[in-house]
């Protein structure tokens, strides 16, 4: 009889797939310092390398300490702490995640991004962990940083795990662990982005300790199917998926979540299992959000709408989050709300911080000034207005009024570039933030299904289409690489329409703005007739001169760019086939509907 949550996982899920591993040792590009269970001081001033930030203080680094896990698992952690933590004890941060510690692991800034994702060398010490905080600066605030490798991951014994509950076991684990050593307070956080903010809400979804006092999930998503395997129904993002995958290294496998869509394209049990139930979290929330993502903007967003702490805030930035991370005046905030949760200090975060800081972008070549982090009281915004705006295939426009006469546009469904583009044009300034949606009419003579993605990009008032900078670059924005890292284009939404019969009302919000698909059933479209249906498209934030405005284009394809510039694809991730007809006008509805603020 199963007796381990692996067990029980294994035998619940009997095509349960793995990926062996490379050890940390002979993977080509882990950086793999060796296993050495020491415990050395870092004086004030030492500096890891060259150009590197020094440490400001004196601080305990201990490598290799080893965590029980309830199951006999060995997982391995550093600890970094200051030096007088034994008596004056402090906070633990926990940043989680199976991407390595320290400085080890497959993922640099000097290669996730342009021009070291806008970081130079000298704003951290080296011995972050990838996507979160450096310890040279959170030991000298008085708290110690807990660079743990996940089960499975570096030296840890056991296999990977993605998410669910065995890895909320393992931070339960570990939580219980750090509450019983003697430079510990007894409070415990986590902090960081991505997979490291992931882990804190999937944790907080599903278990609760009484020594956690505060998260800061600074990005990431709460639903793996509908944010990343396969976003609207249809794979996606396949390239990063299986980046994820050999960028692991350990002792022995990692669980093959982007395999098992192939066994499971529709969304059932396993898939219900890693989904992230955020209206469970009941700890004090710092959450940020950006639209610099394909990942993260959805969860990051619904993460705050839904969790039901009333001790949460949001903070909107206009960056990308590696970059938002490390920036000094968020460190020093940051602090703040831990000193408040975690050490009881009253510091007078609850009164001083808006609920929601809201950013709309600008973007660059526009006249229209990016805002920044603007105080709100909520999200969506209470004083929205829904617009909208109706296609005219005849002009490829958006107009105010629906056409009186049909017509139709169409284009090649299986091509990386094609697409039908609707443009519009605002009379006055104008600002649009929150869940914009399109109704659409669409037929397809060649196939049962289609693949839709629809984007919305600004352009300028000579109608060139626009971007935003996430971080500073040395060189013109026309010289940048073209990857999501460092440019926004605009919210995308997607949708395998075959899908539309799984809508479910029961979760669609806001007035129908909000259209929820179940994904766990489908029923085949009928080849070369019309077919309605409705695609969300993830939060947007934009701001409008006149005479600038927004084109809404409708493909096979994602629009974005790739989220590293080496995973660019080659071949379309759809699987359409002939051309995509686009109905407009007479007794077609088709229209884009605005949250107009």
């Amino acid at each position: 009889m199963a007796s381990t949550t692996e067990e029980k996982l294994a035998a619940r899920f009997l095509d349960l797939k793995f990926v062996k591993l490379r050890a940390a040792s002979e993977h080509p590009q882990f950086s793999c310092p060796g296993f050495l269970q020491t415990k050395t001081v870092l004086p004030k001033g030492h500096v890891k390398s060259p150009g590197r930030k020094a440490f400001p203080t004196d601080v305990v680094f201990e490598r290799d300490v080893a965590i029980p896990m309830r199951d006999g698992i060995k997982i391995y952690t550093d600890i970094f702490r200051p030096t007088d933590s034994e008596t004056n004890k402090v906070p633990a941060l926990i940043p989680w995640s199976p991407y390595g510690k320290t400085g080890s692991g497959v993922y640099q800034y000097d290669t996730m991004g342009p021009f070291r994702c806008g970081l130079s060398p000298d704003q951290t010490s080296g011995y972050e962990k990838f996507e979160a905080p450096d310890p040279a600066e959170w030991c000298g605030r008085g708290y110690a940083i807990i660079n743990v490798d996940a089960r499975g991951a570096g030296m840890s014994e056991g296999n990977i795990s993605w998410f669910g509950i065995q890895e909320a076991e393992d931070i339960y684990d570990t939580i219980d662990w750090l509450t019983t050593q003697p430079w510990c307070d007894g409070s415990v956080a986590m902090i960081g982005n991505s997979w490291l903010a992931v882990a804190q809400i999937n944790f907080a979804s599903r278990l609760t300790h009484p020594a956690l006092k505060a998260l800061a999930p600074m990005e990431g998503f709460n639903d793996l199917y509908r944010d990343i395997i396969a976003r609207g129904g249809k794979p996606h993002h396949a390239p990063f998926n299986n980046l994820l995958l050999s960028g692991f290294a350990g002792p022995g496998s990692t669980e093959n979540v982007p395999g098992m869509l192939t066994n499971r394209p529709l969304f059932d049990d396993y898939w219900q299992s890693k989904y992230i139930d955020t209206a469970n979290i009941d700890v004090p929330l710092y959450l940020t959000a950006s639209y610099s993502s394909g990942l993260h903007i959805a969860g990051s967003f619904n993460t705050f709408r839904t969790a039901k702490t009333k001790q949460k805030w949001l903070r909107v930035h206009p960056y990308q989050e590696w970059y938002d991370l490390y920036r000094p005046d968020i460190t020093d905030e940051l602090q703040r709300f831990y000193d408040r949760f975690c050490k009881g200090i009253d510091n007078g975060w609850e009164r001083e911080t808006p609920p929601v800081r809201l950013s709309l972008l600008g973007f660059d070549g526009s006249s229209a000034p990016t805002i920044k982090e603007r105080p709100e009281n909520e999200y969506p915004l209470a004083r929205q207005q829904l617009v909208t705006y109706y296609l005219d295939a005849s002009k490829y426009l958006l107009l105010n009024k629906p056409p009186q006469v049909t017509s139709t546009a169409s284009h090649e469904a299986h091509s990386l570039t094609a697409s039908t583009d609707f443009t519009l044009t605002f009379d006055e300034y104008t600002e649009v933030a929150g869940y914009s949606k399109v109704i659409l009419w669409m037929s397809c003579a060649e196939k049962d299904d289609m693949d839709v993605v629809v984007n919305i990009r600004k352009v300028d008032s000579s109608g060139k289409l626009l971007e935003h900078l996430n971080y500073p670059c040395p060189v013109a924005i026309q010289d940048v690489p073209n990857t999501n890292v460092v440019k926004t284009l605009g919210p995308e939404g997607h949708l395998r329409v075959s899908h539309v019969v799984s809508r479910d009302e029961t979760r669609t919000k806001n007035n129908g703005q909000e259209v929820f698909y179940a994904h766990d059933c489908r029923e085949p479209i009928q080849p070369g007739t019309a077919t309605r249906f409705e695609i969300t498209l993830w939060p947007m934030g934009m701001v409008f001169e006149k005479g600038e405005g927004l084109m809404l284009r409708i493909s096979g394809h994602e629009m974005i760019h790739p989220e590293v510039d080496f995973l660019k694809l080659k071949e379309p991730d759809d699987e359409n086939e002939g051309e995509h007809v686009v109905y407009t006008g007479g007794s077609y509805d088709s229209c884009l509907i605005l949250p107009v603020i």
